[in-house]
């Protein structure tokens, strides 16, 4: 451990604010794709972080690649275990909280939906109960999703004040999980000083998601193996983003909700509404980028319901936080692309994240 320490620790000193250095964060869902991520940036500033969420489901995981028990308090637990949850929670005394732990797929979602309310709603009441009774946090970011709007395919991007709704069971959860949010803040948090605000993401990817029914994933599985991508809705457009840029913005709404409690309660975070796009042009900039592999596009659109036409008016963000997309669709499939090729070459999976990381700070 001591030489990626010391390697943190010259990333830390050279990490610019200082406003996260010694900061307590209290971190669900550590051991995901997007909370890996979060993870290290929040590492590079400095944060002594507590993580909360059950152990990862699959190998190879990025929890597992970057070493993260090794530099964080890594606790193993479920969110729907309430009494767990709160003396966590009153252990920790948190400064800052961000709360990703989800059940975060659509498809899963229609498997299990009692499964995936009671991790995504009643996990949310458990950890909002517990804070209101320990209420150390000053900034809360509670993560839901782009997926929370009563979806009516249109081009439209969705801004903040639009019908929340959800068809699916993963979608209809996090629109449920919005009006806990508020629900919480307005009836215990804000008079207790505990500033909340839901963050809204599109679709994130970048290097290190080896989940199971992710777009990118399955096409690194398939390439990779020899095999042929099975594509059943090349037409669905989605916000498409590299995953440093939600955790950035995440960062950077609580730094300012620190300061500004009266910011808006709700913001998007995605691409600008010209670089939507659908999955086919994904795919085929992650083809030409990968340098081979076969892809099969369905003609009908099979399965259960799942939302066609996705947008995020980001203007909220911009205005509010000054956050804005930094890498463009191209870039964004190039530099996730080049991560596996690297990985898949031996390279450091830790090393690959902070690389990433610097080109990032220097798109500014």
């Amino acid at each position: 451990m001591g030489e990626r320490a010391g390697a943190l620790e010259k990333v830390v000193s050279l990490a610019g604010s200082d406003f996260w250095r010694g900061k307590r964060v209290l971190l669900t869902g550590h051991t995901g794709f997007k909370g890996g991520w979060l993870a290290l940036a929040l590492l590079r500033r400095g944060a002594l972080i507590t993580g909360y969420a059950l152990a990862p489901d699959h190998r190879p995981a990025l929890f597992d690649a970057l070493r993260l028990g090794e530099h964080l308090d890594s606790r193993f637990g479920d969110l729907r275990d309430g009494s767990a949850l709160a003396a966590l929670v009153a252990e920790v005394r948190p400064d800052v909280v961000f709360h990703l732990a989800a059940q975060p797929l659509v498809r899963a979602s229609y498997a299990d939906p009692v499964g995936t309310f009671g991790s995504n709603v009643q996990g949310t009441v458990n950890l909002l109960d517990a804070l209101r009774r320990t209420p150390t946090a000053r900034a809360i970011v509670a993560v839901t999703t782009d997926k929370v709007y009563r979806n009516r395919e249109w081009v439209h991007p969705y801004r903040e004040d639009d019908r929340l709704g959800g068809h699916d069971p993963y979608s209809a959860s996090k629109a449920a999980t919005e009006i806990v949010i508020a629900s919480y803040r307005d009836s215990f948090l804000t008079g207790l000083g505990v500033h909340v605000v839901s963050a809204r993401a599109g679709n994130v990817v970048g290097g290190g998601d080896w989940s199971a029914d992710r777009l990118i994933p399955d096409a690194v599985r398939a390439w990779s193996s020899g095999a042929t991508l099975d594509i059943r809705r090349p037409d669905a457009t989605r916000p498409w983003q590299h995953v440093i840029e939600p955790v950035c913005a995440y960062m950077e709404l609580a730094e300012r909700l620190w300061n500004e409690p009266n910011l808006p309660t709700a913001f998007n975070f995605g691409p600008d509404p010209h670089d939507v796009a659908d999955v086919r042009t994904v795919i085929e900039l992650a083809r030409q980028a990968f340098g081979s592999g076969s892809v099969a596009y369905a003609d009908m659109v099979s399965g259960p319901h799942e939302a066609g036409l996705l947008a995020l008016d980001n203007s909220l963000a911009r205005r509010h936080l000054a956050v804005a997309p930094r890498w463009q669709l191209t870039e964004t499939v190039a530099r996730t692309m080049h991560w596996y090729r690297e990985r898949a070459a031996g390279g450091d999976a830790w090393q690959l994240c902070m690389d990433d990381f610097a080109a990032y700070e220097a798109a500014a």
